[in-house]
């Protein structure tokens, strides 16, 4: 025990941090901004929807049995409400991915080498994503506020 936390739990609630992030991202973005995209690059709602879309991907490859419900967001489909809630959706059966990984001795299927490594690999994707997203509105003139900006570090209170 670390801090009167086991290290499974500390691993799913820093995934559930990162997954919060991506709705605080969504929710400071707003719908009339999903638009916007760097020139020849995805829109800022097809970026959601990418993460949400490589989150399947592992689902289903790790853990099928968690793909009851859940569905892709297929390019230029994703509006503000139905990107919060398949992102809300996945974050949870990653969750639980994790959990039964976790129970399984730390090991996700079709991954190597271990759950902590996936949590890594899913959260350096997700971030890569959240900087694509930022700046793609800060060259379309329309950024995040500072308040914002700052807020996707504060893992504290996410």
């Amino acid at each position: 025990m670390i801090c009167g936390m086991d290290m499974g739990n500390q691993l799913i609630e820093t995934w559930q941090i990162n997954d919060r992030l991506n709705r605080y991202l969504l929710a400071e973005t707003g719908a009339d901004r999903l638009g916007v995209a760097l020139a020849k690059g995805k829109s800022v709602a097809d970026q959601f929807a990418h993460i949400h879309n490589v989150r399947l991907m592992w689902i289903k490859a790790s853990a099928p049995e968690l793909m009851e419900g859940m569905e892709k967001i297929e390019k230029g489909d994703g509006t503000f409400d139905l990107l919060n809630q398949r992102l809300e959706i996945s974050g949870e059966a990653i969750a639980s991915l994790l959990l039964k990984s976790i129970e399984a001795g730390g090991k996700v299927k079709n991954f190597k080498p271990h759950a902590t490594a996936f949590v890594a690999y899913l959260v350096a994707h997700e971030a890569n994503h959240r900087g694509q997203i930022e700046v793609a509105l800060r060259q379309a003139g329309v950024p995040l506020s500072d308040k914002a900006g700052y807020g996707l570090w504060e893992w504290g209170v996410r």
